[in-house]
């Protein structure tokens, strides 16, 4: 993605036009929609455009308007780290919303049922594991991902251990969601994410020591210059007391305050490598600190990855025009709307699944982690798993789901072979059809 076009700066002569027009009531429509829709320059100027007021004119007003009702949030005092966003009724109608829906309302509440919360925050955090991951650049499928993570085998790649450490670091933030951010945790962070995939190892961990380090695009060109080395032990510093701070003047909402804080590391980049899982790691703690306990069900990332142009335009926009972040406020949100829609089809098309199983359990002697995981022989019948991976897919016991397949053992359902000198691999039988068929009559 090409660096966009900076905006336009406010000149006298525009501005002496702009306040013409705003004291004239038939423009009004214009100028309120044109306000309304946030766009950035380089769309503003298309999208926004009116035979009636020329764009830079209308861009003129647009900005005056932003700023005289811009909230202002002054992170540190190093350079370039005052910040501004605008609450749109837009944005306050889905915060409103994902408050409803993330946070205990009755959106949340009954959206997925108690028995199956453990195997759904399993599934989870292994879809923002892998596409968390992705965004970085690991190179590997959603399904071959997590064969590895639910067999619990060990990585192959860079790209497969890139993976692991998302999904074990993300399942830890829940343990430090009643700590205060420090400058140890997040270190703590980045070294857990990192572990074994940077070039050299002594970076895990560690601020960058040096500033021969920019934001590229795909074609080499650079996009974007982060802060000086020198400045950053104070800005992690005061990154941590703007994250802990509950006493502002002006409230901030905490999801608006989450998506600051992804923002911020993107910006500060205080890591050679690795700042983006770092910044989608903080993002979850904070949420999860402020009790939107269903954020854990959710996978930001899955939606990112979608739209990752975007995602990177979120940022260049915000830098660009004057550290507005609302931009980037915008586009969190969109994607945090797209994550919970994601779960609730998710759902949906698992209670459908459920009802499918009907015919299954009538096989008085199986239990529903039996008969799903027949659904999953029927349907998919080179499917092959383990042990440690129906513990891990159910989120039970070893001994458990040892008991479990023993039972399908039994039944003649499934056959086994040992690969390698321990690993015993199970698969669907030669007669499966034949036997499932009996069974259920």
């Amino acid at each position: 993605m090409k660096v966009p076009e900076s905006p336009p700066k406010i000149t006298p002569s525009n501005l002496s036009e702009a306040l013409r027009y705003l004291k004239d009531e038939s423009f009004q429509p214009v100028i309120k929609k044109a306000i309304d829709s946030y766009l950035y320059w380089s769309d503003f100027k298309y999208k926004a455009s009116t035979d009636q007021i020329e764009p830079e004119i209308l861009w003129t007003i647009v900005k005056l308007n932003r700023n005289l009702n811009a909230e202002t949030i002054k992170i540190s005092d190093a350079p370039g780290f005052e910040f501004k966003y605008n609450l749109t009724t837009n944005i306050l109608q889905q915060l409103h919303e994902l408050d409803l829906n993330l946070g205990g309302g009755p959106g949340s509440k009954d959206l997925i049922p108690d028995s199956d919360k453990s195997r759904y925050l399993i599934n989870s955090l292994m879809e923002e594991a892998i596409a968390s991951s992705q965004l970085e650049g690991a190179a590997t499928t959603r399904k071959d991902a997590k064969k590895m993570l639910r067999q619990e085998m060990k990585p192959r790649n860079q790209s497969e251990q890139m993976i692991l450490n998302n999904y074990l670091t993300i399942k830890k933030l829940k343990d430090h969601k009643d700590e205060e951010l420090t400058p140890g945790l997040i270190l703590d962070i980045h070294s857990s994410i990192t572990k074994d995939t940077l070039d050299d190892p002594a970076h895990e961990g560690h601020i960058r020591q040096s500033n021969d380090i920019s934001v590229v695009n795909s074609g080499g060109e650079v996009v974007y210059v982060p802060p000086d080395c020198k400045y950053l032990d104070k800005i992690i510093g005061d990154f941590c007391v703007f994250a802990n701070r509950t006493n502002e003047k002006r409230f901030i909402h905490p999801i608006i305050k989450a998506g600051v804080l992804h923002f911020l590391i993107g910006y500060i980049h205080p890591f050679v490598d690795g700042n983006g899982r770092t910044a989608r790691a903080i993002f979850y703690w904070y949420l999860l600190k402020n009790g939107y306990w269903l954020i854990e069900y959710t996978s930001i990332s899955r939606m990112i990855i979608q739209s990752k142009g975007q995602y990177s335009k979120a940022y260049l926009h915000s830098e660009l025009d004057d550290n507005d972040v609302t931009y980037f406020i915008n586009y969190q949100l969109r994607t945090m709307r797209q994550a919970l829609s994601s779960l609730k089809e998710y759902v949906d098309n698992k209670v459908r699944e459920e009802s499918e199983l009907y015919d299954i359990r009538k096989i008085r002697t199986i239990n529903e982690r039996q008969a799903s995981l027949l659904k999953s022989l029927m349907d998919e019948p080179n499917f092959t798993f383990t042990i440690k991976e129906i513990q891990n897919r159910f989120n039970t016991a070893y001994q458990t789901a040892r008991t479990d397949i023993l039972g399908l053992e039994e039944l003649g359902l499934i056959d086994k072979k040992i690969v390698g000198k321990k690993k015993i691999l199970y698969y669907r039988c030669g007669d499966f059809d034949v036997i499932l068929s009996k069974l259920m009559n």
